[in-house]
């Protein structure tokens, strides 16, 4: 089993960068997600809301988080002195505020009042303790640091569709392959490369794998969620991936070798 592809995600739901490798920090690769989107009240916004977040990208440059807004223009996120309270699911955060333009051009490209918000290394969220007894830390990722996926589990989901699906829908870290499909379900600790990873939790799915990443548009049959609910359906939810825990730092990278050192008999 090797590593087949690496994503981060330097805002919440908005495009992901696919990478050749990523450092690992406390919070998971280095600069997931510790940028968010929220409405007036501090409240957590994604493609569930707004699926055109999807046509906002993202890159890495000099100057750190770059955004393009479509029709607005390109704008870097670099966090203010403006803090603010902000909820993502049932944690409260403090955040740093994001700049004016940034939040403007959103706020425009989709109709209303939207603004960036920075998780700056002083909040600590906690990652579920129920999953995860060790204090760990997550940024504004659902609930775990990381979100590994099977590619032959997606050719698998494919076969069974009639207008297959990417990757991408699914927004994973580390995608490999080599496995067995849905091999991944039995996995409670692996190690890519030199890093061992604990896996916390099955990563239960949303409508957000309805939305095509390339278009920002929502499948009309609400596919590929539809047919997983048939096959996929746990006590945990509806089945694909599974949110791991890294066990120390280090660096990831495209073709490390992947190994099961622990599974469900």
């Amino acid at each position: 089993m090797r590593v087949q592809s690496l994503f981060i995600y330097p805002v919440k739901s908005l495009a992901g960068i696919e990478v050749s490798s990523f450092e690992l920090d406390e919070f998971g690769p280095a600069g997931d997600r510790r940028w968010m989107l929220v409405g007036d009240q501090g409240q957590f916004i994604t493609q569930r809301q707004l699926p055109l977040l999807a046509n906002v990208s993202t890159h890495i440059g000099p100057q750190g988080v770059e955004i393009g807004v479509p029709g607005q223009g390109d704008f870097v996120l670099r966090p203010g002195n403006g803090r603010m309270a902000v909820k993502v699911w049932r944690d409260t955060v403090d955040a740093l505020t994001g700049p004016e333009p940034a939040d403007g051009a959103i706020s425009r490209y989709l109709g209303q009042s939207l603004r960036f918000v920075y998780m700056p290394d002083e909040s600590f969220r906690r990652v579920d303790p129920l999953r995860v007894p060790e204090n760990r830390r997550v940024g504004f990722a659902d609930g775990f640091p990381l979100l590994i996926t099977n590619q032959a589990s997606l050719d698998e989901l494919n076969s069974r569709l009639a207008n297959a699906v990417d990757m991408r829908r699914f927004r994973p870290n580390v995608v490999i392959s080599g496995a067995e499909a849905w091999s991944e379900d039995g996995w409670q600790s692996i190690t890519v490369g030199e890093t061992r990873f604990a896996v916390a939790k099955p990563c239960s799915r949303c409508v957000m794998t309805t939305v095509d990443p390339d278009t920002g548009l929502k499948d009309p049959d609400t596919e590929p969620l539809r047919t997983l609910s048939r096959y996929r359906k746990t006590g945990d939810g509806v089945i694909f991936g599974q949110n791991i825990v890294h066990q120390g730092s280090g660096r990831l990278s495209v073709g490390d070798a992947v190994d099961i050192s622990q599974q469900e008999s």
